[in-house]
């Protein structure tokens, strides 16, 4: 049986919880989350607890449960307190700037690079180089940045490139000069 599916999800005071047939609507003070209910599942809300319920015991509505429960317990964290994901930028003339509801990135490529932040991503810059992406759907908030890292990933040579925040890249030792005479 799922361990993570049979615990209960609390609910803290800020939050509501609205249930329909086939969805579930999270409403709290960063805004509000909707996500759909798998059919082999129902949810219950009993005080200040929410559990997920299987209809029947298989182990595909095992896996599901858990899953559900999970997500359910990051919409809730999400609607209260929010997702923050870090990167910093390496490298000479990396920089980044805020552009409207978008950012632009100098990565050494002979163009700047914008990405638009999706849905409600917001983004902050601090120092010209350390990004901040912020939102309440914890999904989102790493795609976006997973998106912002891959325009310029780390190289393990030099080091440069955009990493998360306290990501530690193996640097490789370069070429050495192989220069023995005869």
């Amino acid at each position: 049986m799922s361990r993570i599916g049979k615990q209960p999800v609390e609910l803290p005071d800020k939050v509501d919880v609205n249930l329909d047939e086939k969805e579930i609507t999270v409403s709290g003070p960063m805004g509000d989350m909707c996500k759909e209910i798998h059919e082999s599942l129902t949810l219950e809300v009993e005080e200040d607890q929410l559990k997920v319920k299987m209809k029947e015991d298989n182990k595909e509505t095992r896996a599901l449960q858990g899953m559900m429960r999970s997500i359910i317990d990051s919409m809730i964290e999400g609607v209260t307190e929010g997702f923050t994901r870090e990167l910093e930028m390496k490298g000479v003339g990396y920089s980044a700037s805020l552009q409207g509801n978008s950012i632009k990135l100098e990565v050494g490529y002979s163009h700047p690079v914008f990405i638009d932040a999706p849905g409600n991503i917001e983004f902050e810059i601090e120092n010209g180089t350390d990004i901040k992406v912020k939102g309440t759907d914890k999904q989102l908030v790493g795609d976006v940045a997973a998106r912002i890292r891959s325009v310029r990933e780390p190289e393990p040579y030099k080091g440069k490139g955009i990493r998360y925040k306290g990501e530690n890249i193996r640097r490789k030792e370069g070429k050495t000069a192989a220069a023995t005479t005869e």
